[in-house]
């Protein structure tokens, strides 16, 4: 018998079965489960859940839309590819726009176009310049067909999570071709897709050899030079051919922005950039250790003649013509605002009056907020960063205009006293340059003499936040604070915004807008473009207007801005900050509103720098050639008050009080008509009322109001002589300096 045979007789019958039960209960349990499983897998391969019914219903319909979308953008890239010129009429053609900018009275400015060299191929072509190219502007671009998809998910990607302000830099070496090829330069998602289908096209048609070829004799390198050899004679007076590789990392670096990296403008920005295209080369394999330190500071620039200031005035207002135009790329003559002659006086004016290591800077507006004159710096070769438009100073004490502005709407008039006393507005104490306070003064005196104390004082009266707004009313869009020394000046404006700003009160308190451009027309002498006159604005009451008008005309008049006079009325405020690092004056006459800006570009201290001095000289020399052919304009100063503005009593005279109801002594309301003529408001005729000076008797004597209270009958004392109030004499030399911000 076997072991397992002896084990069951040994264990016993009961002992068996149980066991044989055991077994049959462990092999139904299993084949249940296996049954209740399986009907479980049925269940779930019969009946998907919601979740994966959607999943797999957006697979498919993302798999057909990507298929529809892949074969539209074939037939497109194809439909392109056939439509697109050939490469030798592509080597043909000249890129770029020619423009004939004139002057206000239609005389030539300047022409602006295209500057083109030899011609490169790509063999001719220096390998350093083109891995240069590749290196900073598309360093994938032997790989890709004309769109990096790399480089756009990951700006798409930056653009939803806010890493980056706005999708953009996404741009191919093919793509830029293009663009510069057919397109313009507006970013617009339908420009920006058509240039990706062209790009794609250009890659389908021509070999990647002959889209650089292109590309680097097409593309724009700033100063009128387009393509390398032109930007190579340009800069560095010898052909294309001869680039080093120092060289050609410079140009390589002007792409991105021909202004700003431009070697002749600013050196320091051209080096720094062409060390960034060293570190890409170097980075890429396209250059060794040794060659990516090589001294680009040696590089020897071709000396640039003298270029009229004028520059200043078309760098700013020709890239409007990319907002006003519709796409085209046809020759065009641009008719501006500009005054030849009195830009000349304007440039004369900043150079013969800015301090010796300083900048200056100038605009002028006709009453409309047509740009007369504008001058960015003392000399366009040596730096054509734009200071009139595009620097940001502090305003110093010419910020007050708005201070003013605010005090006069709330109801002040340049003849209400005000206390020129230390103050402390949360924390902040500012003081007076020369360290003292004159004690009541009024209005017109404290802004004729930009008293720091009392600009403090109204403008903690009437709120910061009112001040910026009024700011931002006239025409500042510059970040305004509203911390207490905004009052004098602390936040950052650009010399444009302010001169907007005072050309607002010149207009009598409407809203002026500076252009620059009039008219746009083409080589045929269609007009594309004509400014229309702009919706009139008001931006405070004629009385606001007025009364800032007076304080204005006084500073010129007796107060800081005393050198600003021209022989005619002139109005306008000073501005001086701190340690002397900003010079301001800005003022009008005739019509004609200009500003002065001086100071230091490192925003260094200027010895001497004060807006009562150079700047207001500047302002003067050219203001006297500017107004000469104007007739002289008084100004109004007259103050037609609103009704809530005048005093309760001095109304109180008007008319005839039999015409008002009356309370009589005993509280009693006499109706018009009914009143008593003995009564006291009367005179002995009865017929008009007391004059100015005149007092009616007391109701009842001071005996009795004494005796009621339960005092002594006593006779009222006599009236005090009042003392006058103390006062310095605005003749006094330290009282006529103008304060610095705090």
């Amino acid at each position: 018998m076997s072991k397992r045979g002896n084990d069951l007789q040994n264990k016993g019958p009961n002992q068996g079965k149980r066991g044989s039960r055991r077994a049959a209960s462990e092999r139904a349990s299993s084949g249940q489960s296996k049954s209740k499983s399986s009907k479980t897998r049925l269940k779930r391969e019969g009946n998907p859940s919601p979740f994966w019914k959607w999943t797999k219903r957006f697979a498919v319909f993302g798999t057909v839309a990507a298929l529809l979308g892949a074969i539209f953008l074939a037939f497109a890239v194809g439909f392109a590819a056939r439509s697109l010129p050939s490469f030798f009429q592509l080597k043909a053609s000249q890129a770029g726009q020619t423009i004939l900018v004139r002057a206000r009275d239609g005389s030539e400015i300047v022409e602006i176009g295209p500057s083109f060299g030899e011609w490169l191929d790509f063999e001719d072509i220096p390998e350093n310049m083109r891995n240069a190219m590749v290196a900073v502007e598309d360093k994938r671009f032997y790989t890709h067909y004309g769109v990096d998809p790399i480089r756009t998910t990951g700006a798409v990607v930056e653009g939803f999570t806010g890493a980056r302000s706005r999708v953009g830099g996404t741009s191919t070496i093919t793509q830029q071709l293009a663009r510069n090829l057919f397109l313009s330069s507006n970013r617009t998602f339908d420009r920006k897709a058509r240039e990706a289908i062209l790009a794609m096209a250009l890659e389908w048609k021509f070999s990647k050899e002959q889209i650089l070829e292109l590309y680097l004799n097409k593309v724009y390198f700033g100063g009128g030079a387009y393509g390398v050899d032109s930007a190579s004679r340009k800069f560095f007076s010898h052909p294309g051919k001869e680039l080093s590789v120092a060289e050609a990392s410079i140009i390589a670096g002007l792409v991105k922005a021909p202004s700003r990296y431009s070697p002749t403008a600013d050196v320091e920005a051209a080096v720094n950039r062409a060390e960034v295209v060293l570190r890409l080369m170097k980075e890429q394999g396209y250059i060794t250790a040794d060659q990516a330190s090589v001294d680009v500071d040696t590089v020897e620039l071709k000396e640039q003649s003298g270029q009229n200031s004028v520059r200043y005035f078309t760098d700013y207002v020709l890239p409007q013509l990319d907002i006003i135009l519709p796409e085209t790329n046809a020759p065009l003559e641009v008719f501006t605002t500009l005054d030849v002659g009195m830009q000349r006086a304007a440039t004369a004016a900043v150079k013969a009056n800015s301090p010796d290591g300083a900048q200056g800077a100038l605009v002028s507006l006709d009453r409309d907020g047509a740009i007369l004159a504008l001058v960015g710096g003392t000399d366009y070769v040596e730096s054509n960063f734009n200071r009139a438009t595009d620097a940001m100073r502090q305003p110093g004490s010419s910020w007050k205009l708005f201070v003013y502005l605010a005090a006069l709407e709330a109801g002040y008039t340049p003849d209400d006293k005000v206390v020129d006393t230390p103050v402390t507005i949360d924390g902040w104490s500012p003081r007076n340059s020369n360290g003292r306070n004159v004690g009541e003064t009024n209005l017109r005196t404290a802004f004729a003499y930009s008293i720091n104390t009392v600009a403090a004082q109204l403008g903690n009266e009437v709120g910061f936040g009112t001040v910026a707004s009024m700011a931002r009313r006239f025409g500042i869009s510059s970040p305004v604070s509203t911390f207490p020394s905004m009052v004098l000046g602390a936040s950052e404006v650009r010399l444009l915004e302010m001169t907007q700003a005072f050309a607002g009160i010149s207009s009598g308190g409407m809203a002026v807008e500076p252009y620059g451009i009039s008219k746009v027309v083409t080589s045929d002498g269609d007009t594309i473009y004509q400014r229309k006159k702009q919706r009139e604005t008001k931006l405070v009451p004629d009385y606001v207007a007025a009364g800032m008008t007076d304080l204005l005309q006084a500073a010129v008049q007796t107060g800081t801005g005393r050198a600003a006079q021209i022989g005619r009325p002139v109005a306008g405020k000073t501005g001086t900050t701190s340690s002397n690092k900003d010079g301001w004056f800005v003022g009008f006459s005739s019509g004609i509103t200009t500003g002065v800006w001086m100071g230091r570009d490192d925003a260094k201290k200027v010895n001497g720098l004060q807006g009562g001095a150079a700047p207001a000289r500047a302002f003067a020399a050219y203001m006297r050639y500017a107004v000469k052919d104007r007739a002289v304009e008084e100004f109004d100063t007259e103050l037609n008050l609103p009704e809530w503005q005048l005093e309760p009593d001095e109304e109180a005279l008007f008319g005839d009080p039999d015409d008002y109801y009356f309370i009589d002594e005993q509280g009693n309301l006499i109706e018009p008509g009914r009143r008593d003529p003995d009564s006291p408001a009367f005179d002995v005729d009865g017929e008009r009322p007391l004059g100015p000076g005149v007092e009616p008797p007391a109701a009842v004597s001071d005996d009795f109001l004494n005796e009621a209270i339960g005092g002594q009958p006593r006779s009222p004392p006599p009236r005090p002589t009042p003392r006058p109030v103390p006062t310095r004499s605005v003749s006094d030399p330290g009282f006529l300096r103008e304060d610095p911000p705090g």
